[in-house]
């Protein structure tokens, strides 16, 4: 009986020793999953950090993970089905282009091979019809101050670039931002052009001024201040403009409701952007 008592107990003990064993590999594998998941929210939290203020990098972008460009190009449902939206996550062939007619009457053209020429006489001055789905507002651009963007600004709007685009991010109290063709905050023009930057202090309420990913990294993205946290920015952004008429609109796209993150729920969507000269 001694014997078998012992055999007992013997056995007993192992049984609790393997079950002791296989709680703490459990525990083990849960604290992994947590700490994986802490990870994983951290990397998200610096990769919007750094897509809050300018433009995605397309370079960067092509290396980032499948994740994270399929959360950049989730797409809205269009808020009328009689508004056409141009876009696409492919873009059609470059076009090497002069200036374009200032009446308005050049063909759209949506990818260049080279920034443009000077087609504008920074002594006038050029003013922007932005027409929404939401409304109109008018911007006065500052060919002075920022000629090489303004004429930037104009080329691309006398080739009806912008017409069919979307505000792709709107934040609340700081700024909605527009001008990719791809609607993911990645796209561009197919080329880069120089910084024309403000002193600190410039930018205002209703300012408009081009989003970038770097030094001398402007293309076709520019956004428009609608709070505190805009006009507080660092001087890094060029300062082409600013609203003077359709404020209002402005405001109501800056308010515009959002899913996780900036992607409004609804296409903001340009219908047509016109410039006049005087």
């Amino acid at each position: 009986m001694g014997t078998e008592k012992r055999a007992r107990q013997k056995e007993l003990h192992r049984s609790r020793l393997e079950a002791a064993q296989k709680e703490a590999q459990n525990q083990a594998k849960k604290r992994t999953v947590v700490n994986v998941s802490l990870l994983a929210l951290v990397a998200v939290l610096a990769a919007g950090a750094f897509v809050f203020f300018g433009k995605d990098d397309e370079k960067s972008s092509k290396a980032a993970s499948a994740s994270d460009k399929t959360a950049q190009s989730t797409s809205s449902t269009p808020v009328s089905e009689t508004v056409e939206t141009t876009v696409a996550t492919s873009l059609p062939e470059a076009q090497d282009v002069g200036c374009p007619a200032a009446d308005g009457s050049s063909e759209r053209v949506a990818q260049f091979t080279k920034a443009p020429a000077m087609c504008i006489d920074p002594a006038k001055n050029y003013t922007a019809k932005v027409t929404t789905n939401q409304g109109e507002f008018t911007i006065a651009l500052d060919a002075k101050k920022a000629p090489k963007t303004v004429n930037n600004f104009v080329t691309l709007a006398r080739y009806h670039y912008f017409d069919g685009l979307i505000f792709h991010r709107i934040i609340k109290d700081f700024m909605f931002q527009g001008g990719d063709p791809t609607g993911t905050g990645s796209g561009g023009p197919g080329y880069d052009f120089e910084d024309e930057l403000p002193q600190q202090g410039d930018y205002e309420k209703y300012s408009v001024a081009m989003a970038n990913s770097g030094p001398d990294t402007n293309g076709s993205q520019f956004f428009v201040i609608t709070g505190p946290s805009g006009v507080s920015l660092p001087p890094s952004y060029s300062l082409f403009g600013k609203v003077t008429d359709g404020t209002d609109v402005a405001d109501k796209i800056g308010l515009t409701a959002t899913a996780q993150g900036d992607r409004p729920l609804e296409d903001v969507v340009m219908t047509s952007v016109i410039i006049t000269e005087s």
